[in-house]
């Protein structure tokens, strides 16, 4: 009767285990597999030339951010946008190109970052003879990580 009272033991405390680390992975990390989140092209309200959205990871409950891979072909552009929560645009490949409604123009290279803070009017994109692709990672506030206005003129544009 005790070896079995004893195994009955053994066994409650081996699926407690099991429970348990069941739990447990249920608040690990979470993996994103290459693909496995949205893949888009860049609709023409938003943006001018040819432009490739690669979601890289949603917002959560706990980090209300997301991120992705923006890729612009040459002369392609966002149109004037601004961010609830601000957003880092990191060059992975190419030059980019940001503006704001100053005038100002920023050009950065591969492996540098730009902070956009929040509510400021700005463009970014690719320069005129080059594709480029930055990794955003982008704010949300009250459900929105964008607000977007009307399209970058050749001429703003061009004021590089």
């Amino acid at each position: 009767m005790k070896r079995v009272f004893f195994m009955l033991v053994v066994l409650t405390l081996v699926a407690s285990a099991a429970y348990a680390g069941q739990e447990a992975d249920s608040k690990s990390q979470v993996l994103y597999g290459q693909g496995t989140q949205k893949s888009f092209k860049g609709p023409a309200e938003y943006f001018t030339g040819d432009v490739q959205v690669d979601m890289l990871f949603p917002k959560n409950d706990t980090a209300s951010y997301s991120g992705a891979y923006v890729t612009f072909q040459p002369g392609a552009r966002t149109a004037w946008h601004w961010h609830p929560a601000g957003q880092h645009m990191i060059v992975t490949e190419g030059t980019a190109l940001t503006g704001t409604r100053n005038g100002k123009v920023i050009k950065f290279n591969e492996g540098e970052t730009v902070w956009c803070p929040v509510g400021v009017d700005h463009w970014h994109g690719a320069t005129p003879d080059a594709p480029m692709t930055h990794l955003v990672v982008t704010g949300v506030k009250d459900g929105k990580a964008v607000v977007w206005k009307e399209k970058v003129t050749d001429e703003q544009y061009m004021k590089r």
